[in-house]
């Protein structure tokens, strides 16, 4: 084994260790990519199963549900039956419901079978990382979380791309079917590379199911909250107020309750290293800026700028390559940098990104868009790598398994936080904006009636005789209003992001450095 690492510090990662990042790696990418590939298909599974938009909305609210349960749950399980083990089932199981989600009569079988791939693709994400750092010595754990953090910057971004592709060449089960080829090679991969697992506690440590029902209750009303509020108008819903409750109180007693435990189904204990709490924190934000960002733009752009789903996949194509090929230069230098600078760097970066996308405009297309989505591909990999390095690397390796669970969900959940709050800031910026716009279109109003004039002229030379063209004009004047008060009300949520980074940038003076060990520690 001394030998083995001892190659892999001198020459790179051996063949083995290669082949355990690229499992960890798809492992995580199938889970972060079914997040979002559903999105743009939720109008083509609503005519086929015959659904409204509101039921159909389960299908991502089920699969976002499960998937934060099982996060902070994955740490106990794979010490319960074994880090490949779980692994593995996770990845079989995967690949069995995405089957099942592509053959579903019915919408409730359909939204079953999601549920049931979130509660198995929840394990994915956290336990790939905490094999990445088990499997790979400290001195190449730059190079393995750089290609880790590709896959998991490139999945949001892929999802929709790859999700348009597939509906509108090969029908919304495909979405799905996609998966089977991947998950039966990943799972074969898996066999092959990773390191049998030793004596696991099955069978000898009793199950908490007090914390588990708990940590369910709160996480899972939680995120249907956050899912369905911007739907629902938020708590003037009954059903949002009581799952609200149901959280607000379900929290605290999770907390009295695992604190008490010897064997706690998730180990709050952890948080006492400060680095992982202030990661945790910062990766909150992170998960806004990353997931947030990636659903506002596409939205802008289908909404706003009239794009189509494979457009805005070209329009994001340029930022994720740009993320890759930062993050395989990153990778390489990262072990030899303090981190706490790079995040630094990286969160100041956002912050100009942010309020360089602010300066969006009625003229705003891809070439405006170019350089500034670049930009944050780019700002997000200098936080992304070096934050993972600076909370998880100084663990004890006992205890990578539990902060994994809570860092992966912190950033979980900052993306879907991210999600409901730049969608609550849309709706409200773009409804305060056009009652400010209105406001100024007066009959007195000079500049009103030559806009007018001019439309009636532009709309007389398009259709003469019509004898429609006052109210037509109107009509396209209230088109241009809106379409302004969206304009300003997106430079609003990109503010608010830029803020956000601003606020968190101290957070950084709280963060480690990777803990230095002996090459024959490395397992």
């Amino acid at each position: 084994m001394t030998v083995a690492v001892t190659t892999a510090v001198t020459e790179g990662l051996t063949l083995r260790q290669w082949g355990v990042v690229l499992t960890a790696s798809i492992g995580a990418l199938l889970e972060i990519i079914d997040t979002s590939i559903t999105n743009v298909a939720l109008i083509s599974i609503q005519a086929n199963l015959g659904a409204t938009l509101a039921e159909v909305g389960w299908v991502v609210t089920g699969y976002a549900m499960a998937t934060v349960v099982m996060i902070p749950l994955s740490s106990w399980l794979s010490g319960r039956f074994g880090e490949r083990s779980y692994f593995i089932f996770c990845l079989t199981g995967f690949t069995v419901a995405s089957v099942l989600c592509g053959l579903a009569p019915n919408l409730g079988w359909l939204i079953a079978a999601r549920i049931l791939q979130g509660l198995l693709g929840g394990g994915l994400l956290p336990k790939a990382q905490t094999i990445l750092f088990r499997a790979v010595p400290p001195s190449m754990q730059g190079v393995a979380q750089g290609m880790f953090g590709v896959v998991v910057l490139a999945g949001p971004a892929l999802g929709p791309t790859l999700g348009g592709l597939l509906t509108d060449g090969l029908g919304w089960r495909w979405i799905f079917f996609i998966n089977v080829p991947v998950g039966l090679v990943t799972v074969l991969m898996a066999l092959a590379f990773l390191e049998p697992d030793g004596e696991t506690a099955a069978g000898s440590t009793p199950v908490d199911w007090v914390g588990i029902l708990l940590l369910t209750a709160c996480l899972a009303s939680l995120q249907v909250v956050l899912e369905q509020g911007h739907q629902l108008d938020w708590f003037e819903d009954p059903g949002l107020r009581q799952l609200g409750l149901l959280a607000a109180v379900s929290l605290p007693v999770f907390v009295w309750w695992e604190r008490r435990q010897r064997r706690p189904a998730v180990d709050l204990r952890v948080l006492r290293h400060r680095y992982l709490a202030a990661g945790s924190l910062f990766s909150v934000v992170l998960g806004m800026g990353l997931y947030g960002t990636v659903f506002v733009v596409p939205v802008f752009a289908q909404s706003v700028l009239g794009y189509t789903a494979t457009q805005t996949g070209l329009l994001l194509l340029p930022g994720a390559l740009a993320s890759a090929l930062t993050m395989a230069l990153l990778g390489r230098v990262v072990q030899r940098i303090d981190p706490r600078l790079l995040i630094g760097l990286g969160a100041a970066g956002m912050v100009l990104t942010m309020v360089w996308m602010a300066a969006i405009g009625p003229d705003t297309g891809a070439e405006a868009l170019f350089w500034p989505l670049i930009a944050r591909g780019t700002t997000t990999v200098m936080m992304f790598l070096p934050l993972s390095l600076a909370s998880l690397g100084p663990l004890p390796r006992e205890e990578v398994a539990s902060g994994s669970g809570f860092y992966n969900l912190s950033r979980q959940l900052g993306g879907t936080f991210g999600i409901a709050l730049l969608t609550l800031v849309v709706e409200r910026r773009t409804a305060l904006h056009r009652a400010h716009l209105v406001e100024h279109l007066t009959p007195g109003n000079p500049l009103l009636q030559q806009r007018l004039i001019a439309l009636q002229a532009w709309l007389q030379e398009r259709a003469p005789g019509s004898g429609e063209g006052y109210a037509q004009s109107l009509q396209l004047l209230s088109l241009q209003v809106d379409r302004q008060a969206a304009l300003l009300a997106y430079g609003d949520v990109f503010r608010v992001v830029g803020v956000l980074f601003l606020a968190v940038i101290p957070l950084v003076l709280l963060l480690g450095r990777p803990r230095p060990e002996a090459a024959d520690a490395t397992p």
